[in-house]
């Protein structure tokens, strides 16, 4: 038995009956890193000591029967969250030696359930880019195929988790970060709804779009570790108050009547055929289990990537201007006056991407252009709400693909932002909604690549989609060709 590739659920029954312990677990999962993370390479840190010393922690509340749902389960955590005493550095030059004092809530919530962190994932620098190829010092790889890239910004939990190197691992998503390398890498990824989840401690790109999630095996898995990280914390003044609820309590749930929108414009020009051929298939197995399809149509959607570049890209111009060598960050060697040392910091410590959207920002929040951009980006961001609010009038939940390829080469679309940007049509107005959504893998392309769905749902009701996304799970035999 490969214990590595269990979901969280069967370790935690294999972990109570003590048929496994967590120091076996964890000790399987680093010798698992050590042989195969050469070539996958999606941590940047990896907690070996601190791994062992958890889960012998965590074994011993397992023998006193105080055992929790996560208790002794071995998790990575995305490179962007901070960890107390653990380099977080968002895969940048200019927080290569960052050691943060404190920990993100979701780390405090986590370790309060005495989870075991296993490492750090790589990411695109900053959370900017969807191919984890921008990473200052991981670029991650497919499981799938180490040729293709694992998709981003989270691409490094999700080539974890797909390639058994953790158990699950959290993520967070601007614009579909959790869910896009969640579809190239075939695991199950889960966007919460904004301010479902504290952003205490995540490394902001752009603040009103950013959201922590998990990423797993199972939907199910998705709603365990949610469990534990919702809820309201003090510390972050957009977090919500409103009742966590049990994201497990549709697991199981019978889909007759549950009518799924599928919106024609996530279906059109730009989506591959065989991308838009295998999610209509998976539409047709929820209506041969019950639901009921129904057609609409997201006008704005053609607008939809060019707004979300423009408003997140303001933020993140903002969020990342204090990054100047001097109060945070890298500080260049160079000898010269203020401004020369602030110029050659930010020169040396950001990459390409990251300078390209730090630019973007700037120049839509200029008193010239300000109302021309990023004031219709605004506008069109309440456009897009209005739309998914007519559509739930009448629907359920969306059923939309999670990205118009599957995963692409690992050089393929590096040196065309346009291209990597135009990728992003099927996730980044779920942020600019600030819904919940879930991916999940629906079939395979000819060469045995993933291909991803993803439900979408109404705020706050993560419940319904992580059931719907379980019954596709329950009703799909999933293969593995992954090294």
């Amino acid at each position: 038995m490969d214990i590595t590739s269990l979901t969280i659920k069967e370790m935690r029954s294999k972990l109570d009956s003590r048929e496994i312990s967590s120091p076996e677990l964890t000790k399987a999962y680093i010798d698992r890193i050590k042989a195969v993370d050469g070539s996958v390479e999606s941590y940047i840190t990896v907690t070996e000591e601190g791994a062992m010393a958890a889960a012998e922690a965590a074994q011993k509340k397992i023998d006193a029967g105080e055992a929790t749902a996560l208790c002794g389960i071995p998790l990575a955590v995305k490179d962007n969250i901070c960890t107390d005493g653990v380099k977080t550095t968002c895969a940048s030059k200019m927080l290569e030696n960052f050691i943060p004092p404190y920990n993100a809530t979701v780390m405090e919530k986590l370790e309060a359930e005495n989870i075991v962190m296993l490492g750090k994932t790589s990411m695109d620098e900053f959370a900017m880019g969807g191919s984890t190829q921008t990473s200052a010092f991981k670029k991650t790889k497919n499981p799938y195929d180490t040729s293709r890239v694992p998709g981003g910004s989270s691409g490094g939990s999700a080539a974890a988790v797909g390639a058994d190197l953790c158990a699950a691992a959290l993520g967070s998503d601007t614009g579909g970060s959790i869910r896009q390398p969640s579809s190239f890498c075939g695991v199950t990824g889960l966007k919460p709804t904004y301010g479902r989840v504290s952003r205490y401690g995540l490394v902001a790109f752009a603040s009103s779009l950013d959201q922590i999630g998990p990423i797993a095996r199972s939907a199910e898995d998705c709603g365990i570790i949610l469990n534990t990280i919702a809820g309201y914390d003090p510390h972050d003044g957009t977090v919500s108050k409103n009742p966590v609820d049990d994201y497990t309590s549709k697991i199981g749930m019978d889909m007759k009547g549950v009518k799924i929108a599928i919106p024609a414009e996530f279906y059109a020009e730009g989506i591959d055929d065989v991308v838009k051929k295998t999610v209509l298939a998976a539409a047709d197995k929820y209506k041969a289990i019950g639901a009921e399809l129904v057609e609409c149509s997201m006008p704005s959607l053609k607008y939809a990537v060019a707004a979300y570049y423009l408003i997140s890209s303001a933020e993140a111009s903002s969020n990342l201007s204090r990054y100047d060598g001097i109060k945070y960050g890298h500080r260049s060697d160079i000898t010269g006056n203020y401004n020369e040392l602030i110029t050659a910091s930010r020169s040396e410590g950001f990459g390409d991407e990251v300078k390209r959207r730090i630019l973007l920002g700037n120049y839509a929040l200029c008193s010239g252009y300000y109302d021309a951009y990023y004031g219709k980006a605004m506008a069109l961001k309440q456009k897009i709400r209005e739309e998914y609010n007519e559509i739930f009038g009448k629907c359920d939940m969306i059923l939309t693909p999670t990205a118009p390829t599957v995963a692409y080469g690992v050089n393929e679309n590096i040196s065309d932002p346009k291209k990597m940007y135009q990728a992003d049509i099927c996730t980044v107005t779920v942020n600019i909604a600030s819904l919940p959504a879930i991916s999940t893998t629906c079939g395979y392309d000819e060469k045995g690549m993933p291909i991803g769905m993803s439900l979408i749902g109404r705020m706050w009701d993560e419940a319904s989609i992580i059931g719907a996304a379980d019954a596709f799970e329950k009703n799909f035999d999933r293969i593995a060709a992954k090294i």
